[in-house]
């Protein structure tokens, strides 16, 4: 049994629903795409309203928008950069700010001089915070004061900082 190829217009589409730019509930074309995980993607998605418009989404790209506040997790250890940026989240809300820089950094490269040629190791994740601060922002609680979560701006820090957008302070 082999595997289907997928054609460049999924590809297209998934890159597109990834980036944001379309979502699995309009991107449907008489039934095509109807997976239990693109349902349940879809079914997600309407769970939690928020998100940032246009408007706001291209300034972020543009690296156009000042963070109100920021914090470098560079140095600590997974568990002490977690709660340091639980505290950092709660914090900025109280404080009514909106957007807030989480500087993961890169990882650091390890390379083995004496390990076989590799082609794959640039798409490697190399930082252990570079891949967990996504995956703590996408769970809950930290989830529910979060409308956008973005790769910065070259200027305030590149693939080595996320913008976070925060949604308003609750009233009260």
């Amino acid at each position: 049994m082999r595997k289907r190829e997928t054609t460049a217009e999924e590809r297209a589409l998934f890159r597109a629903v990834l980036a944001g730019r379309v979502s699995l509930r309009s991107s449907k074309k008489g039934g095509e795409g109807d997976t239990k995980l693109g349902a349940a993607v879809a079914n997600k998605r309407s769970e939690v309203p928020g998100g940032i418009n246009g408007s706001t989404r291209d300034k972020l790209i543009r690296g156009a928008l000042r963070p109100d506040a920021r914090i470098d997790l560079h140095g600590l250890t997974e568990t002490a950069a977690h709660r340091a940026m639980s505290a950092f989240l709660v914090s900025a809300i109280n404080r009514g700010a909106r957007l807030v820089l989480v500087i993961t950094g890169k990882g650091a490269r390890k390379i083995d001089p004496y390990a076989p040629f590799d082609m794959e190791l640039e798409m490697r994740e190399r930082g252990v915070l570079k891949a967990m601060v996504p995956r703590w922002l996408g769970e809950p609680p930290l989830a529910g004061l979060i409308a956008e979560v973005r790769p910065a701006h070259i200027r305030h820090g590149g693939a080595g900082a996320l913008y976070v957008y925060l949604r308003k302070r609750p009233a009260g």
